[in-house]
C-alpha cells in the first residue's frame, strides 16, 4: 500500500502554512506506538446478530482530507483500524468502523504525523480512536447508494453523522467491489480547535471497505453417515 501523499499543488502555501503549525506545536518527542486494540463495540443493544464479517486489509482503506486557509488539501490516512459488518435477524446491516488515532498518518513527514497524533488535534493519548456505528439499514444499501447515519464519536465527542454511499458498480458491493462513502464532519461540533488560524473547519472522511471473502474458506468437516448395523445370523437349534 502506497503511504498518503501531501498534495504538492500551491505548495509553497501549504509549506507556510504547516510551518506556522509546527513552530506553534514546538518540541515534541517522537513517534510513540499505536495504541493497542480495544474491545470491539457492541451492536444496538436488542438486535440479534446472526453473523459478522471483518474488513479485506488488501482493499480496505479509511483516508480523511482538510483545507487549509489557502485552500490546500492536507490529507492523512488510518491504516490501523477494525470492524464489521453485522447481518441482523430482521435481514438488515450495521457498520462498525474503528479507527486508530494512534497510528494516523499525514503525508510522508513525522513532524505532521505527530502534529496530527497531538494534543491540538486527534489527541491520541486521550482519545485513542474514532468510532462510528451505523444505525441498521437495508441490505441492499452498498448497491443501491445512499445515506448511511449512525453514532460518530471523535475526540471524546459522540454525535449522529450522515455519510453518503456512493452507488455500486458490480453486483455485490463490498464482495466483489469496493463500498464507498463519503462524509464531512466539523472540527467545531469535536472540539477540534487546534489551529484554527491556518485550517479549514470541515474534515472529510472517505472509507473505502470490502469484506473478507468466505468463498475460499474451508468448509467444514462433513460427518460420515453412521454404518448400517450388523447382522448376525442366528444359530440353527440343536
Amino acid at each position: 500500500m502506497s503511504p498518503p501523499r501531501l498534495r504538492s499543488r500551491g505548495a509553497t502555501s501549504l509549506s507556510f502554512a504547516l510551518a506556522l503549525l509546527a513552530g506553534a506545536a514546538g518540541a515534541q518527542p517522537a513517534l510513540a506506538p499505536p495504541p493497542a486494540a480495544a474491545p470491539p463495540a457492541a451492536p444496538t443493544p436488542g438486535a440479534r446478530v446472526l453473523s459478522q464479517t471483518g474488513f479485506d486489509p488488501q482493499h480496505t482503506r479509511f483516508s480523511f482530507e482538510l483545507r487549509t486557509r489557502w485552500g490546500q488539501k492536507v490529507e492523512g490516512q488510518f491504516p490501523r483500524y477494525d470492524g464489521e459488518v453485522s447481518v441482523l435477524a430482521d435481514g438488515r446491516h450495521q457498520v462498525r468502523i474503528r479507527l486508530a488515532t494512534g497510528a494516523v498518518v499525514v503525508g510522508d513527514s513525522e513532524r505532521y504525523t505527530r502534529m496530527a497524533r497531538g494534543d491540538r488535534f486527534f489527541a491520541a493519548e486521550r482519545y485513542p480512536y474514532i468510532e462510528f456505528l451505523s444505525e441498521p439499514h437495508p441490505a441492499d444499501l452498498a448497491r443501491t447508494g445512499g445515506a448511511l447515519r449512525g453514532r460518530l464519536t471523535l475526540h471524546g465527542i459522540s454525535r449522529m453523522e450522515t455519510f453518503v454511499l456512493t452507488p455500486g458498480v458490480c453486483a455485490h458491493p463490498g464482495e466483489d467491489c469496493d463500498a464507498i462513502a463519503h462524509g464531512s464532519v466539523s472540527r467545531d461540533d469535536y472540539a477540534l480547535d487546534g489551529w484554527q488560524f491556518a485550517l479549514g473547519d470541515r474534515v472529510r472522511f472517505t472509507m473505502q471497505v470490502r469484506l473478507i471473502s468466505t468463498q475460499n474458506k474451508p468448509s467444514p468437516p462433513r460427518t460420515p453417515p453412521p454404518r448400517p448395523l450388523e447382522t448376525v445370523p442366528a444359530r440353527p437349534e440343536r
